[in-house]
């Protein structure tokens, strides 16, 4: 769950008990729970980013870097096992205090603070659905008051600092820092079934510099490896929904080599990521390359209006009639078109006619900008035009579409089309469950590999639960984001 950002790449309720279980291996699995959040980006400092493929070979452009990963019979690592939740979002038990007071989280790799409600919680009603931290019921509680507040991509939370022990499967993180939350405001965490949020993120967004508790597993020698892993289980009727490892990855739960991209910037877990296909189709947006962030605690795939737009109409999505979109091409198509055709700039084209205003930056929106950098006031405000948007939009699909050596007419068609299919501002579109199996793949290139989400992928709700009898919402919203498979801090 990631605290408010401005990004270009790269995002749901039901109870199980939560069971404890202790293998061979002597180590914990704790029951975690599956929920829904929005919009929830992560920061990090420079390491590496795991991912691993749904099938080996195919589409691979350059060859993945690898590395030494760390199963469990190599290093001693600590497993929390995950509850899984209309595959959206996993969640399970921790404990704080002595005795210990047990607390549902999230694992969340897009904030990097822990907080839970606290008996001083008088005058939010989701303090009293949930369970709350008791300071003078433990005997390792320390008085810190230092006050905090969090703003997420949805929902906040305010109140102090407070330090105690946490206990996370086996491992016991001692003077562990804390928020005691006691505002709660709104309904995000209402009806939640978690009480809290534990940040895996880093220091550098940690609220009141706060040492995550991550960090402190790794200071206080609980795990070998500066490693943490995921496996989230899409089978919702296995006992299991997943699980986090900290301290090395399981190889129960993975086929095929790993692949490793770095870390790109200090903050989020961003990589670069590579050409995005539908089908077998470019999109055209990220064939010279794209920043992207993977982030443990959100469910949606999200990215630019330009590349969602065509997923829609690719997969017949319904999706919203931009009257500026449709302007642009009825009156501007030809001439961007002649444009393109004669080698003109892309980047320069809508401020030759005048859409967008030059200002040195110009085409900003069309560019892969950094998932942290905050909007800038700099650039003028004919660049965030609706109609300055539509031409770029434009622009993008034309090129895409001359590479495939369309012709003319076709191209004007097609971007004609997608004027209708411009996704919901709600983020939201259906098809109709029946057409899943005539839809095609969408697939991303990480690290050189393609990594394909098949239709019942994207439209998780109709292949997975069949909440609806003739439509079915859409895994895809404004951010793109991935489930993470393992992160690695590096040095």
């Amino acid at each position: 769950m990631g605290t408010q950002f401005t990004a270009i790449w790269i995002a749901l309720l039901l109870s199980f008990p939560v069971v404890l279980s202790a293998r061979d291996d002597g180590l914990m699995r704790i029951g975690l729970k599956k929920k829904k959040l929005d919009h929830l980006g992560l920061r990090v400092v420079p390491g590496s980013v795991n991912f691993i493929p749904k099938e080996e070979g195919g589409g691979a452009s350059k060859p993945a870097a690898t590395k030494k990963y760390y199963n469990l019979g190599e290093t001693e690592a600590d497993i929390v096992a995950l509850k899984n939740y209309l595959d959206a979002q996993y969640y399970g038990e921790i404990a704080i205090g002595t005795p210990p007071q047990t607390f549902t989280v999230i694992f969340d790799t897009g904030s990097s603070n822990l907080w839970v409600p606290s008996s001083k919680c008088y005058f939010s009603l989701a303090c009293y659905f949930h369970s709350k931290y008791k300071s003078s019921a433990s005997t390792t509680y320390v008085k810190n008051g230092t006050s905090a507040a969090i703003q997420y991509g949805t929902g906040s939370i305010s109140g102090f600092f407070s330090q105690d022990s946490v206990e996370v499967g086996d491992l016991v993180v001692k003077n562990q820092g804390f928020i005691e939350a006691t505002k709660e405001p709104g309904v995000t965490f209402l009806a939640s079934k978690f009480d809290g949020i534990l940040g895996l993120g880093f220091q550098e967004i940690s609220v009141g510099n706060a040492v995550p508790v991550w960090y402190n597993m790794v200071n206080q020698g609980l795990v070998k490896e500066k490693v943490f892993s995921f496996w989230l289980n899409r089978n919702v009727e296995g006992e299991e929904g997943g699980e986090i490892v900290f301290g090395g990855v399981d190889p129960n739960h993975y086929k095929g080599e790993h692949t490793y991209v770095p870390v790109t910037h200090k903050g989020y877990w961003q990589f670069d990521m590579g050409d995005l296909l539908i089908g077998t189709e470019t999109t055209g947006l990220c064939a010279g390359g794209c920043k992207a962030i993977a982030d443990s605690g959100t469910s949606l795939l999200a990215g630019p209006t330009t590349v969602i737009t065509q997923i829609n109409n690719a997969i017949g999505a319904s999706g919203i009639v931009s009257e500026e979109c449709k302007t642009v091409v009825a009156q501007y198509g030809k001439i961007i078109l002649e444009m393109l055709v004669a080698q003109a700039q892309p980047r320069k084209v809508c401020s030759q006619i005048s859409f967008c205003t030059f200002d040195g930056t110009q085409g900003v929106s069309m560019n892969i900008e950094s998932v942290v950098e905050e909007s800038s006031d700099e650039s003028s405000d004919g660049l965030h035009d609706a109609m300055c948007t539509a031409c770029e939009m434009m622009v993008v699909w034309m090129e895409n579409r001359l590479r495939l050596n369309d012709t003319e007419d076709q191209i004007l068609d097609y971007v004609n089309n997608l004027c209708d299919r411009l996704p919901s501002p709600n983020g939201e579109s259906a098809v109709e469950c029946s057409s899943l199996s005539s839809m095609p793949s969408v697939s991303f290139e990480i690290g050189g590999k393609l990594f394909e989400l098949s239709p019942e992928q994207v439209w998780q709700f109709c292949s997975v639960y069949l909440l609806c009898s003739s439509s079915c919402i859409q895994n895809f919203s404004y951010f793109i984001s991935f489930n993470l498979i393992k992160l690695e801090v590096v040095g």
